[in-house]
């Protein structure tokens, strides 16, 4: 419909303001003086930590409906039951949650600190924040539980590490075989 013809123009009736002028081709923000355009660790730890301690009762109120299924199986359908099954899931969800949230809230504080000593942000924090988490998340367990937590860290971190620097990776060994 042609809007010349109906006597209507183009101004928003609402605020009296022509649409064309909020259409913006670049993202604006407003930033202070010499702040870079992403966020760094700190700013990262909170969704970090937040994402962790969910998706822990997530995945343990999960486990604990497969497991006060598994052991009320032999029970008829009851308010016992039900009662028993939602103890499961509350109880499992907490565990998971807080296992969860507590190594990302090792693995932030590890990775704000090696940050600010070392000055950079680099792959070479997240892998040492990971085997740092790692070695105190398990050091009640002696020497060799302290090697089994710092090595899993190590492991997961690196995987990570590489898994973000895929296509880097990719690119740089393309290159190199030219």
């Amino acid at each position: 419909m042609d809007l010349s013809m109906t006597g209507m123009n183009p101004l928003s009736p609402y605020l009296n303001v022509d649409p064309r002028y909020l259409v913006q081709d670049t993202d604006e923000f407003i930033l202070p003086t010499g702040a870079n355009k992403t966020r760094g660790r700190f700013e990262l730890a909170f969704f970090t930590i937040g994402g962790c301690c969910m998706t822990g009762a997530a995945f343990g109120a999960m486990n604990g409906l497969r497991l006060g299924l598994k052991e009320t199986q032999n029970m008829a359908w009851s308010k016992p039951r039900n009662v028993q099954i939602l103890n499961m899931v509350t109880r499992q969800g907490a565990l998971w949650a807080n296992t969860l949230g507590s190594l990302a809230l090792l693995y932030s504080a590890f990775g704000v600190i090696i940050e600010k000593t070392r000055g950079a942000e680099d792959d070479l924090n997240t892998v040492a924040a990971g085997t740092m988490t790692g070695m105190l998340y398990k050091c009640t367990g002696g020497l060799r539980g302290v090697a089994r937590g710092g090595l899993a860290g190590l492991t997961l971190t690196s995987l990570y590490a590489l898994y973000n620097n895929w296509e880097h990776m990719k690119g740089s060994l393309l290159q190199q075989s030219l």
